[in-house]
């Protein structure tokens, strides 16, 4: 691992900063979208209205007493308490609002609202759309394609999907798609860990829910069918998590869009719920996937099931965040570098939405600059497809 010191833990105290507008601006607007989108009664209003205050003009406060996670953030976050939420790392104050936020809503109590996603009629809107029909309507055009044109349309559809992420939407960006383009591209790495014929486990590691699930779970219906994976495990979030992450709930909802389209979308449906049935497809939440650290401090469990993959793809902006650290690393810093503790082959497909960026070449970072200031590194108009063995 570089010398974090040169990589400073990314805070939300720069005014006009990336993270600052996250804290300032985004979390304010989800909360008043959140609100409007359920008839919550006055206990929740008043809640919701209470981490606004909190969370904008207040300190961190920990989990309620009876909380059944108190334990578990007072480890992961005992030293925040009592700090402003822009002083204390970014990962961490963007995972503990969303925690609160479920908390507001009752989504952990005995209540009527225990359980029920705050965000579901967001990712079903996203799911339901004119643009989504369009895209499934598209395998039937790919289908007549070589194998390998399909594969590699496949995997960028399922990195562009990433630009379907609901909480980029609601702090009012855009895919500025004129402007789209990879930065760093792996995919022949990342194909030599799926080699066809074999026999491979792949972990892939699910980010947003809706338009960008449909794209990954038809990536995986095609590495299972032709054979790239004889097994694959999509690990979602255990409860709702950053606006729009993947939760099994979510997972059923594509596999029941997939099924009820026509042509080859319902056909990769059929074949996914099959394979869900046979145990070739797993679906796993682990409750660190919802946790504000860094994949460097995975429990022994979850290092134990990635070391047993032949591949672990991480998929969209957070993931990244967590698995090379949220830090201001150098972008020319090897992207084998910080993620060298990662127990295996280890692959990040991301649209860019936040500061982090390792693995660039020094031509690469110049040519974006220059044309972007740094821009580039949070509008979501470029990707990359990074890989290690």
């Amino acid at each position: 691992m570089p010398d974090a010191a040169e990589a400073p833990v990314i805070l939300s105290d720069v005014p006009g900063s990336f993270p600052r507008s996250v804290l300032a601006e985004r979390h304010p607007a989800l909360i008043k979208k959140v609100r409007d989108a359920f008839p919550y009664g006055p206990p929740q209003h008043r809640a919701l209205d209470a981490l606004l205050t909190q969370a904008t003009q207040g300190v961190i406060e920990p989990p309620d007493p009876e909380a059944h996670d108190r334990h578990l953030w007072e480890e992961w976050g005992r030293a925040y308490v009592g700090m402003s939420w822009f002083d204390v790392p970014f990962l961490w104050s963007e995972s503990y609002f969303y925690r609160q936020l479920l908390a507001a809503v009752g989504y952990f109590g005995d209540g009527p609202w225990q359980g029920i996603d705050p965000f579901r009629p967001f990712k079903q809107a996203e799911l339901h759309t004119g643009e989504a029909d369009e895209e499934l309507a598209a395998l039937d055009r790919l289908a007549p394609r070589p194998l390998d044109e399909q594969r590699q349309a496949l995997l960028l559809g399922s990195l562009w999907g990433n630009r379907a992420d609901l909480g980029f939407a609601v702090g009012g960006g855009g895919p500025g798609s004129a402007d789209s383009r990879l930065v760093a591209d792996d995919s022949g790495l990342l194909w030599s860990l799926l080699p066809e014929g074999g026999a491979a486990t792949l972990c892939l590691v699910a980010d947003n829910a809706g338009r960008e699930l449909l794209p990954d779970l038809i990536l995986v219906d095609h590495l299972l069918r032709h054979r790239r994976a004889e097994r694959v495990v999509l690990h979602v979030k255990p409860y709702p998590y950053y606006v729009s992450d993947a939760m099994t709930a979510d997972v059923i909802d594509c596999l029941r869009r997939l099924t009820g389209a026509r042509g080859a979308a319902a056909e990769v449906g059929d074949r996914l719920w099959s394979a869900m049935g046979t145990g070739r497809l797993t679906v796993r939440s682990h409750v660190f996937s919802c946790a504000p650290l860094p994949y460097e401090r995975m429990p022994d469990d979850l290092r134990q099931e990635f070391a047993e993959a032949d591949v672990t793809v991480m998929k969209g902006d957070l993931n990244y965040r967590r698995l090379v650290g949220d830090r201001l690393w150098p972008a020319t810093t090897p992207f084998e570098e910080p993620t060298a503790y990662f127990p295996g082959p280890v692959a990040a497909l991301r649209t860019l939405k936040s500061d982090v960026i390792v693995g660039l070449d020094e031509r690469t970072e110049a040519e974006l600059n220059a044309a972007h200031g740094q821009g580039w590194r949070t509008s979501g108009t470029h990707a990359l497809i990074q890989a290690r063995r």
